[in-house]
């Protein structure tokens, strides 16, 4: 899913291309992706861009008449530019939103279609879909601290909640808790001032370090490499390769269609955080250690042949 960086990135560009300009045609091409039926989608075509922001993971289009329209990637959304009067593909996805200088089409890949489009009007209109999560990289330390122990949450699941903080989804997340050597399970509200000190400089140097990584990427094209796994990351989508800090080989915890990647050296203190996959595989006889797995996995894929 395109999280903080993706999007900043995602609306430098647009802002770059589309203020100022009028949105010609919108052709929504799935049933599934518009959800607001007033005003009407049609409301939008003929107006200007007046402004472009961000809304958590969302991406708000700022019309004439106060009109907002906001987009939702989800998680294999992505957003493509074509300028006139070059060629664009037959198939224009799930949306195209055509502009004097441009076509933007939104594609998403897979079959199950989760990105989303809402035309709302004014302010209050996007207040309404604000998740209200606190904006990291606009907060101070202490407000970082308030939110964080508001509530008792994992710190995988404080970092990833649109409630708590602004922006994060899965794959910074596992950035932000190798950078501040912590683990996924930690709990909020037990964190030492000392450990919040860690994170909140976690998070704001994983963040802006990404943030000018994919500018120098994307330059002054239009951004077309988003994705979740990326060459430079420590962790995230790295299991089984080599820790960058400390050599021992990154783990992973699965649940539902996500997965968390963690070193067990740096962040768990040596321990091995149960995967719901492989423990079902070993029941009571979860091994506390990385070496221990390795066996056990080895013994009982014999067993099993």
């Amino acid at each position: 899913m395109p999280e903080l960086p993706d999007i900043v990135i995602y609306i430098e560009a647009l802002e770059k291309r589309l203020k100022g300009r009028k949105l010609l045609r919108l052709v929504v091409s799935s049933p599934f992706l518009l959800r607001t039926a007033i005003p009407p989608i049609s409301s939008v075509e003929g107006k200007k861009v007046v402004a472009v922001r961000r809304l958590g993971k969302r991406i708000c289009f700022g019309f004439e008449e106060e009109l907002w329209l906001v987009l939702h990637l989800m998680i294999a959304g992505r957003l493509h530019w074509y300028e006139l009067p070059a060629k664009v593909p037959k198939t224009l996805g799930l949306a195209s939103f055509e502009f004097e200088n441009g076509i933007l089409v939104l594609t998403e890949a897979g079959t199950r279609k989760r990105a989303s489009l809402s035309l709302v009007v004014g302010e209050a209109g996007l207040h309404g879909i604000d998740p209200g999560g606190l904006e990291v990289l606009e907060s101070t330390r202490e407000q970082f601290v308030a939110v964080l122990r508001s509530s008792n949450h994992t710190l995988k699941r404080a970092l990833t909640d649109p409630r708590i903080l602004s922006g994060i989804g899965n794959a910074y997340s596992d950035e932000i808790l190798f950078e501040a050597q912590l683990s996924p399970f930690a709990l909020t509200q037990k964190l030492t001032d000392e450990q919040l000190d860690r994170l909140f400089a976690a998070t704001q140097k994983s963040l802006k370090q990404w943030l000018e990584h994919l500018r120098a990427e994307a330059g002054d094209e239009f951004p077309e490499k988003v994705t979740a796994f990326r060459p430079g990351m420590a962790v995230h989508g790295r299991y089984k390769e080599p820790c960058p800090r400390c050599g021992s080989k990154v783990q992973r915890i699965r649940y539902a269609s996500n997965e968390t990647n963690y070193c067990p050296q740096c962040q768990t203190g040596g321990k091995l955080l149960a995967d719901r996959a492989l423990s079902r595989l070993l029941r009571d006889d979860w091994p506390k250690t990385p070496e221990e797995l390795e066996t056990r996995i080895v013994v009982s894929g014999k067993q099993r042949q």
